[in-house]
């Protein structure tokens, strides 16, 4: 099954489906995409993303605070994301980490919520999806001092093979999105091709970084095609064998995610 692993359907671009967001899942369908998981990035959308959670059957969700979503005092505490994970169809925590490409000013900031967000991975045993840019020290380093019995993903990957093997050697698994496609990716298509097949996910990353022929434009969930077939292409393997296997990861690692085996 051709899993999104990490979208933001609250944020999507619906101009092209009337505004409609059944219609856009409806051509992810048809497009063969079987689930969803709708990621959480500040406590406003979560109650979003939960929301979508319950209207679709193929739609789970994560809850957490993006690092570059983070208030002034920090915000919500591990209080608020305990509870927050408690929702049945939470499946994950995040997405949390750190991006010092953005905002380096704050990055003492960024590590004390990447901290919370860890313990609370600790507490519940939820997987937890990981953004960092322009941080791989401190990334691994987080990780490391964390060491949670239960794998975790770095999402929407843009690091070299260096980064990947250390996350890897944590136990982590690797999202590649639509970036993977882009003409001056070469260092992270060398990296796609060395992935272990047990430890990769595909994503969209949507409606952000859409992937070629659509770069430029909103992505969507149905563009998580494109960035299998492309993946499939690079790794040397067929389109039907790289679905069934990140598939196949997808429910190693959210073993609480409502898809159909």
């Amino acid at each position: 099954m051709l899993i999104d692993s990490h979208c933001h359907l609250d944020r999507l671009d619906l101009s092209v489906f009337d505004g409609s967001l059944d219609a856009a899942l409806d051509s992810a369908r048809r497009c063969g995409v079987g689930h969803f998981l709708c990621i959480g990035v500040s406590a406003e959308n979560a109650a979003s993303v939960k929301a979508l959670s319950e209207r679709y059957a193929d739609v789970d969700c994560s809850v957490g605070i993006h690092p570059l979503d983070l208030e002034a005092d920090g915000g919500p505490g591990l209080d608020w994301l305990l509870h927050e994970l408690e929702h049945p169809h939470v499946v994950a925590i995040g997405e949390t980490g750190l991006d010092y490409h953005y905002q380096p000013e704050a990055a003492e900031q960024q590590r004390g919520s990447f901290r919370l967000h860890l313990e609370a991975a600790r507490i519940t045993g939820k997987p937890v999806i990981v953004h960092t840019r322009a941080a791989r020290a401190d990334t691994l380093a987080l990780l490391r001092e964390a060491d949670l019995p239960q794998a975790g993903v770095l999402h929407c990957f843009t690091e070299d093979w260096e980064m990947a093997r250390a996350a890897l050697d944590l136990g982590y698994y690797i999202s590649l999105s639509g970036i993977v496609t882009f003409r001056n990716a070469d260092a992270l298509r060398d990296v796609a091709r060395q992935v272990p097949a047990d430890r990769l996910l595909v994503e969209t990353d949507s409606p952000y970084l859409a992937p070629m022929p659509h770069r430029g434009k909103p992505n969507l969930p149905q563009y998580v095609h494109e960035v299998a077939t492309f993946l499939a292409m690079l790794r040397g393997e067929s389109y039907e064998r790289l679905v069934e296997q990140t598939g196949v990861n997808f429910r190693r690692l959210f073993p609480l995610a409502r898809v159909a085996v």
